[in-house]
């Protein structure tokens, strides 16, 4: 009976525990790199990692394209899995709303009680940050152009929006860049630089992930591995996406608009 359950048509896989150990080694060759200046231990864990994570997605698709092992129960487990991977992300830049708003609200003393502090030139937020905005919310728009397409069987379409979002997701990334570049202060400039960097850096990496994913989703499109019933890539890297977009527009909001 158990046998035919459907949970057991995928097989344990080696790669989440050595995904774990390599994780907390690229911590501490992190550590090595800022104290001991050897940055060989943290390139070798990045290539680690890389290799991982593609013989890792290498088995998902695999079981999930070639041998029709994702059922219906698998689909929800990865969902509700994508959720609260969601839960935990949109915490962890609550810790840093949080820290922002305690030291905006009451500044203390070693700040002059001043927000933002003295001698800081903040960015204009009708400049680089709406620009940004504005490619992360056109983004969006393209991306659900995409998947409507997608759940139309216009396969050429959603292939283009999908590209669009790409596209878009990388000029994000690029005009981040410019924005650092130009900046008056860094992230040693007090409390305000600290978080400032922190969260829009962070944020940042999250959308080169998300950029990644949609490249994945990409290229599984165009080698026709989706179907109308069965695209949970897709639909996995669009709702991160989602959530990439909401978090910036939160961040232009207060870190950018309201102080």
């Amino acid at each position: 009976m158990k046998k035919n359950f459907p949970f057991f048509l995928v097989k344990n896989s080696p790669w989440p525990i050595i995904m774990s150990f390599n994780l907390m080694n690229l911590l501490i060759s992190i550590i090595l790199w800022i104290y001991l200046k050897n940055i060989f231990l943290f390139m070798f864990m990045i290539i680690n990692i890389i290799m991982i994570k593609s013989l890792w997605f290498r088995d998902i698709i695999r079981e999930s394209t070639f041998q029709g092992n994702h059922t219906y129960y698998i689909k929800l487990m990865l969902k509700f899995s994508m959720i609260m991977f969601i839960i935990s992300e949109l915490f962890f830049f609550i810790s840093f709303f949080w820290t922002f708003f305690h030291s905006s609200i009451s500044p203390s003393i070693e700040i002059n009680m001043m927000w933002p502090p003295k001698m800081i030139k903040i960015f204009n937020y009708t400049e680089i940050p709406l620009l940004n905005t504005f490619t992360l919310i056109t983004s969006g728009f393209f991306i659900t152009l995409s998947h409507l397409y997608f759940l139309n069987n216009n396969l050429s379409k959603s292939i283009k929006m999908l590209l669009f979002t790409i596209l878009m997701g990388l000029y994000f990334s690029m005009i981040q860049m410019i924005e650092y570049k130009n900046s008056y202060f860094c992230i040693n400039d007090s409390i305000y630089g600290s978080i400032f960097f922190l969260s829009t850096s962070f944020h940042g990496i999250h959308v080169m992930i998300g950029t990644f994913m949609l490249m994945i989703s990409y290229i599984r499109m165009y080698n026709k591995h989706f179907s109308l019933i069965h695209h949970i890539n897709f639909e996995l890297s669009i709702w991160y996406w989602h959530f990439v977009d909401v978090i910036w527009l939160f961040l232009y909001l207060f870190y950018y608009t309201l102080i």
